[in-house]
């Protein structure tokens, strides 16, 4: 599943939370897009430093906690992260608590112009684009 995050991003936006039944006359626990196997969280540090903090529990110890209730996650469960630069306008630095918890990072920086201009005329010429 993939998250977009953004500023305005709650931490149950994320874990999920329980909605009402009026039939039933009682909560049900609807479940957030953190219930999947693979997460792309799309721009994480865009989010608020509490919301980061909503992924700390799932990908320490495979669990959600909302409440007093525990869900287990699936046994493959991980998460693949994005980021902009830190210093960019509206960026969070993730706490080193969640850093610890990715397995690697890379760094892709960004092509020379004239790399750029090479990716370019090679797209043209693919696409036969005059």
């Amino acid at each position: 599943k993939r998250i977009q995050f953004t500023p305005d991003l709650l931490p149950m936006d994320l874990i999920g939370t329980y909605i009402f039944d009026d039939r039933n006359k009682d909560f049900i626990f609807k479940p957030g897009p953190l219930f999947g196997n693979i997460i792309l969280a799309d721009e994480i540090n865009r989010a608020s430093p509490k919301v980061q903090s909503a992924l700390l529990e799932c990908m320490a110890e495979n669990q959600i906690t909302v409440g007093e209730k525990t869900y287990q996650l699936d046994q493959f469960f991980f998460v693949i992260a994005t980021q902009n630069p830190i210093e960019f306008e509206g960026t969070y630095p993730l706490p080193a608590a969640q850093l610890d918890r990715f397995f690697m990072k890379f760094d892709f920086g960004y092509v020379s112009e004239d790399k750029e201009l090479e990716i370019y005329n090679d797209y043209l010429q693919i696409n036969k684009i005059p």
